[in-house]
Formats: structure tokens, sequence, C-alpha cells
């Protein structure tokens, strides 16, 4: 009976040695707009936080005031996955969000607490397109400028942007 007792405590304890102990590991940032006026509301924007090596993508929402809290998602069962190899990325929101490439993706870094994490950069956006660029769905586009030649209001004719320019392509079988 006392070796019965003894390979159930010794199961248990095995059993007990693979169940990891909730140490939940917690990312906290904060996303910003540079353009936008005080009490503007920074809710439901996404950032996504992805480690490497680890299948699963931790997905946050943010607050009125930009914050957001996500667990880090951590394989415990590979003692390689760390987080050190840790990303935040600046998803979208409710509104078209135009991003540079800078501010779009942080590193994860230790934060103050012990099971506290954060991003090392700030993750931030404008609401409407810079005045340096020209944006199309937040992308950078080429100019839209027409060549408009002047012609004698006399002919009646259209502007000259309203016509397709048209070359031949001769001798092309």
């Amino acid at each position: 009976m006392a070796c019965v007792q003894v390979i159930t405590v010794f199961l248990f304890a095995l059993a007990l040695a693979k169940i990891y102990p909730s140490t939940c590991q917690v990312v906290q940032g904060k996303v910003s707009c540079v353009d936008c006026t005080h009490n503007y509301d920074l809710s439901d924007i996404k950032v996504s936080v992805r480690c490497d090596g680890v299948k699963k993508l931790a997905l946050a929402t943010t607050e009125n005031d930009g914050s957001f809290k996500v667990d880090l998602p951590l394989d415990h069962t590979k003692p390689s996955s760390s987080v050190n190899n840790c990303l935040a990325k600046l998803l979208g929101g409710p509104v078209q969000l135009y991003v540079s490439r800078e501010n779009q993706v942080s590193q994860i870094i230790k934060g103050k607490d012990q099971n506290s994490y954060t991003i090392s950069t700030s993750l931030s956006f404008r609401t409407s397109c810079p005045l340096t660029t020209k944006c199309k769905g937040g992308k950078q586009v080429g100019s839209s400028k027409t060549v408009d030649l002047p012609l004698p209001p006399e002919w009646g004719l259209a502007p000259s942007s309203y016509y397709v320019p048209f070359f031949p392509i001769i001798g092309i079988p």
C-alpha cells in the first residue's frame, strides 16, 4: 500500500512539474496621435504583439487615452521563446490612420514590475496625410498633374487635358 502511495505522489509531482505557474507577463503601452486635438478619442485602435517562434498572436485594443494592456504570447513549452524577440505593431483603427514605418513597430522590453513589459519606442500615427507626401489609402503615390496646352477658345474644343494622348505603334506585327 505504501508503494502505491509513493507512486501516486511521484506521478502527481511529475504532473505538477509540467504545469507552469500562472506568471502572466503583461505588455503595457500607449499609442499617440501626432496631429490630433487634445481631447481626441484614441479608443478602438488595434495593436498586435508577436514573439518569434510563437504561433499565437496577441491583440490589444486601446482605451480612450491610447493605453493598451495585453498578455504576452509566450510558448512555455519551448525554453527558447524569449521576450527579447517580441514586437508590438500598430494595426489600425476605426478611421484611416497614416503611420510611418519608424513609428509602426516597437520592440518589447522589460518594464518596472517583475512580470511587466512595455514598448521601447512610441507607436504614433496621424489622422491626415502629411503635407510632404501625396497619399491615397495611406500610401505614397505619384503626381496627378495633367498637361494642359492652351487652345484657342474660338475652336470650341474641351481643354487639352481631357484628351488621352495617342501614340500609334507602327511596325510591330
